[in-house]
């Protein structure tokens, strides 16, 4: 009889033992882990000629990924082109155009002068002084009037060729868009679109995260709320081959200060205790986190 006895107090304090150690074991807070998920659209209508990721590839930001068909785009531009340098090619030549009238303007003045000398030596009479003086005054009047009309007729055309500049611009920012740049580092996690299938802009190609940093998302409650305070550091435990967990280093970068599933009324410390709040938790991912899973927090 003693000695069932004795085996039922060790069995009894066995039970009493692993008990002890589970609740010691037992987590101070739990959430799942998250990453910001961005997702990649087309900006540009036609045909995917070329889209060359995977789910789970890592690629890099500003890395071209595919392209999306951009014939049309590069003819429009041809034709632009033309259309600019047919509207400047008409541009007149001032110096050519006003090159005559001067001319003729210096002749005159000439004559003037070959007529003044003649009016003193009372050799010539003074309406032809006039006279001179007179075509002297229009020829500069026709330069001045076949100047503007050169200088308007230059600064229209220009003005239509910094319009098809403008569309210009307009259709390499299209034929850009054409390309398909990648816009952060991250890991694909889902591809929406395949070579030679039809796009709109806007329309998702894939969904990229930025996984060598992950956030737990955990939940405490109003007591430990008080305790904890951005940039605080603390442990996560995530579960690992055979059972086993393992430990990260995590920082508190985020912390609502709204409780969530708040009761309607609050009247007992009891309840007062059941609000928690959320909390996102930094951790350098080594590969082995992945988004959803579960993690456990270790204030201690």
């Amino acid at each position: 009889m003693n000695t069932k006895l004795i085996k039922i107090n060790l069995f009894v304090f066995s039970i009493l033992a692993f008990s002890c150690n589970h609740t010691e074991k037992i987590n101070d807070a739990s959430g799942t882990f998250e990453a910001t998920e961005t997702i990649v659209s087309a900006e540009a209508n036609g045909k995917i000629l070329a889209l060359n990721i995977e789910e789970g590839d890592l690629i890099v930001q500003g890395q071209q990924i595919g392209y999306v068909d951009s014939t049309q785009l590069h003819l429009q531009k041809l034709q632009l082109m033309q259309n600019q340098k047919a509207i400047l090619s008409g541009r007149p030549d001032a110096k050519l155009q006003l090159e005559s009238l001067q001319k003729e303007l210096a002749s005159a003045v000439s004559d003037k002068k070959r007529i003044e000398n003649l009016v003193k030596g009372e050799v010539a009479s003074q309406k032809q002084l006039d006279d001179a003086n007179t075509r002297i005054d229009v020829l500069q009047s026709k330069i001045d009037a076949l100047r503007s009309s050169l200088s308007t007729t230059t600064t229209t055309l220009n003005a239509q060729g910094g319009t098809v500049e403008v569309q210009l611009a307009q259709v390499e920012d299209q034929l850009r868009k054409c390309n398909i740049i990648n816009p952060i580092n991250g890991t694909v996690l889902t591809k929406y679109a395949n070579a030679f299938e039809m796009t709109v802009a806007g329309k998702p190609l894939y969904k990229i995260a930025e996984l060598s940093i992950i956030n737990l998302r955990a939940y405490i409650t109003a007591d430990q709320f008080t305790k904890v305070k951005l940039g605080d550091k603390l442990k996560v435990s995530v579960d690992a081959e055979a059972g086993q967990s393992k430990i990260y280093d995590g920082t508190v970068e985020w912390i609502n200060n709204k409780a969530e599933f708040t009761p309607k009324t609050i009247q007992t410390k009891d309840e007062r205790a059941n609000l928690v709040y959320a909390i996102k938790i930094k951790v350098k991912n080594d590969g082995l986190i992945k988004i959803g899973m579960y993690g456990d927090v270790l204030f201690n």
